[in-house]
């Protein structure tokens, strides 16, 4: 897999909580259109609340307003929600969300006072295993999708049935970063969009042949997306318009990017 990397910064909309909010769906008239060296990061707003049950991808493909080529990043909370991902949990209880993330856990490695890093199923290794008290009623938690990288497939496949268009998926959540304070949002799943991009065996600006540069693009295009959906506006939904066409093909976070324990130095 090769390719060249995507030049310019993404294009985003930092306001995007002060302005009122527009009709479901609708970008920004400013950004309908860019540079052919540009990023554009798109918020759709409006999105409803998802209950346990919706057909989301169906959602999607009525609401957003996708082009061909676009790449749609979808936050985890929804698709969680969508898929039944919600668990009661006692509010009074302190104890209770770290029984409930020891139980989505497969390993626990380190523990700090209520704070759990463990890893998980799919391979991640993050705090109290993706449960998550946030943006979900008082009393319930919402546990990581089964298998992030069905999810995008099954949305980006409705879409493409219900659209006639190709276009990239990406399920996003928030993680720390060892070492590093602050966190970012991270590919969860994705299909139809490189998860990483090899440039390993090309030259770089000055000739020097790349010895070990592997760009894990869907961490970078979550990331640009949590720009614009923020973690307060209401915002669920984002489209990066502009991503190379080289780099939109069939791909999954469990095989791409998750480092097998055997490369690990740290385990």
């Amino acid at each position: 897999m090769t390719g060249p990397p995507m030049t310019g910064p993404p294009v985003t909309d930092p306001a995007a909580s002060e302005r009122a909010a527009r009709e479901p769906g609708a970008p920004d008239a400013e950004t309908e259109s860019s540079p052919a060296d540009a990023l554009l990061v798109l918020p759709v707003r409006g999105f409803p609340e998802i209950r346990p049950g919706d057909r989301l991808a169906e959602m999607i493909a009525e609401m957003a307003p996708l082009r061909d080529g676009d790449v749609l990043v979808v936050t985890q909370k929804v698709v969680s929600k969508a898929e039944g991902r919600l668990v009661q949990v006692d509010p009074t209880d302190p104890l209770a969300k770290i029984r409930l993330a020891e139980s989505e856990s497969v390993r626990v490695l380190r523990r700090r006072g209520d704070l759990v890093m463990s890893e998980t199923s799919h391979g991640f290794v993050c705090a109290n295993a993706g449960v998550d008290l946030s943006n979900v009623d008082e009393g319930w938690a919402a546990l990581l999708p089964v298998d992030p990288d069905r999810s995008a497939r099954r949305i980006r496949d409705v879409i493409r049935a219900r659209l006639s268009i190709e276009i990239g998926v990406i399920v996003s959540d928030t993680f720390g970063r060892t070492w590093r304070k602050g966190l970012t949002d991270v590919a969860l799943g994705c299909a139809g969009v490189a998860a990483v991009v090899d440039l390993r065996g090309s030259a770089d600006a000055i000739g020097r042949t790349l010895q070990a540069t592997e760009v894990c693009l869907v961490d970078e295009l979550a990331g640009a997306a949590e720009l614009v959906m923020g973690k307060s506006f209401g915002v669920p939904l984002a489209i990066v318009r502009g991503v190379p066409r080289e780099h939109l093909r069939e791909s999954s976070v469990r095989d791409e990017v998750v480092r097998p324990p055997a490369e690990d130095l740290f385990r």
